[in-house]
């Protein structure tokens, strides 16, 4: 009789395997697992050409899935990069242009990444570092996921604050009870472990979105030991101690990459991985061909690693045209078959980003976007192609020389063709100003210091990583 039984489910199973390969998206929808660094560099990857940071989970993801090398976020700062992402539109629609201080965050009637995959009945999970809003309101529970263990706020020590207690953003909690200190030895392990437990608990029968948002490698500049001690062979201090903090991260994504395995789901899992914005000037990062760093409008603090693995559905290769982080909700969404209504409230023009595997699954190399455009307070940008324009604000409301670069022929962007080019610039001026006509004014802005910092950011004279650093 157990024969019998154990003959009958099996090929129930192998019945209902069979049945899935053969399947649209639709009904064999996969899991999604979006992978956030934080102020990552550009190269400081294997699979951008890193010589001296070991990140051999990611190498192996690029390996088999598609590297974007022409990808870029929608701002080149934290908060509002990630409002852009979750969102899936430009974030200065709702008026979150500037990085959050005290108050600010998503307007509490939007619809996130996680709300149409909630609604699409997907299991729905965040972890790591939220930095979209401390209200109540703006909890992660209350913008679209069922599940969240992690910060609230931008960062945090990385080892356990045991003598006093950490504040309100950067206490741990899971699914509002706060974490003890004691409960972990090194952050970056820590939110390893709760993805790979929520994919170990999670029912096969139903797919999951798992939002992994790193701190890593994100200041305050800690380095787990034993790391620490295997890049002996580098010799500056800080830059051995950011190497250690991003191998711990690609260790997880290791861990997080077997768990998938041994539930023999990895075929099904769409894994997306990318950064929040460029290397920091206080993190020893380093944005190898890109000028600038996080916080400016040249191509090092937006332009970012990005990559996708779905081996059911996603050949390996490099994409080469210009794609957005907008891109993802409407490409995960359409996998999932979720509803791309608009947000409520939005002007009902429809998501920003559009769904990729329409190119991906072609083998094409058309770009997803002609334009982009980024804005934070002083600094603006509109992308064309090719070229690429910088309109930085003084003071009095007055503008300063455009900049004008051409991507193809100077990547580095080191001259500007603004004097030679003028109806080129006329041209990305007015296409930066309609779409400024279509986004809101920020409902916060920074600090005067920080529209300083932008304004000196992006003067012809500070041309190297030593002379931005005293910029952050």
């Amino acid at each position: 009789m157990r024969i019998l039984l154990l003959l009958a489910t099996l090929s129930f199973v192998l019945a209902c395997h069979t049945a899935t390969q053969n399947v649209p998206i639709a009904e064999n929808r996969p899991n999604v697992v979006l992978i956030l660094a934080d102020d990552l560099g550009y190269i400081d990857c294997g699979f951008t050409g890193s010589p001296d940071i070991r990140t051999p989970a990611l190498d192996r993801l690029a390996s088999g899935g598609l590297v974007f090398t022409d990808a870029h976020v929608t701002a080149s700062v934290c908060a509002p990069s990630r409002a852009g992402l979750l969102t899936g539109h430009y974030q200065q629609e709702g008026g979150f242009e500037c990085n959050l201080g005290a108050s600010g965050g998503l307007l509490p009637n939007q619809r996130t990444l996680a709300t149409g995959l909630t609604e699409a009945g997907y299991s729905t999970y965040a972890i790591g570092k939220w930095h979209l809003g401390g209200a109540p309101e703006l909890h992660p529970m209350r913008q679209g996921f069922e599940h969240f263990t992690g910060l609230l706020g931008g960062s945090r020590s990385y080892f356990p604050l045991l003598e006093k207690s950490p504040s309100k953003a950067q206490r741990i909690e899971r699914d509002g009870t706060p974490v003890p200190e004691s409960d972990f030895d090194y952050f970056t392990d820590f939110l390893t472990d709760e993805a790979v437990a929520t994919i170990e608990a999670q029912p096969s029968e139903t797919p999951f979105f798992l939002y992994l948002s790193y701190t890593a490698p994100h200041s305050p500049n800690h380095a787990r030991p034993d790391l620490f001690e295997s890049y002996s062979g580098i010799e500056h201090k800080g830059r051995r101690t950011y190497a250690s903090m991003v191998t711990a991260m690609d260790e997880g994504i290791g861990r997080v990459v077997d768990a998938l395995e041994a539930k023999g789901q990895l075929e099904n899992t769409m894994i997306v991985f990318l950064s929040d914005n460029g290397g920091a000037t206080t993190n020893h990062s380093d944005n190898g061909p890109w000028r600038g760093m996080k916080g400016s409008k040249w191509e090092g603090g937006h332009r970012v690693p990005f990559l996708m693995h779905w081996p059911r559905s996603v050949g390996a290769g490099t994409f080469d045209g210009l794609t957005s982080s907008l891109d993802l909700l409407p490409t995960f969404w359409t996998a999932a078959g979720a509803d791309l209504t608009p947000t409520p409230g939005s002007d009902g023009h429809g998501f920003d980003g559009v769904d990729l595997m329409p190119l991906v699954n072609k083998g094409s190399q058309a770009a997803p976007h002609t334009r982009l455009f980024w804005r934070r307070a002083v600094a603006a940008a509109a992308r064309d192609g090719d070229w690429k324009v910088i309109r930085i604000e003084n003071k009095d409301g007055t503008f300063q020389e455009p900049i004008l670069v051409n991507l193809e022929e100077d990547p580095g962007e080191l001259e500007n063709l603004a004097k030679s080019e003028p109806q080129r610039v006329r041209e990305l001026l007015d296409a930066l100003g309609k779409w400024e006509l279509d986004v809101q004014d920020p409902r916060w802005l920074t600090a005067e210091i920080w529209r300083d910092h932008q304004r000196a950011k992006h003067q012809p004279d500070v041309v190297t990583r030593e002379q931005e650093a005293v910029l952050p």
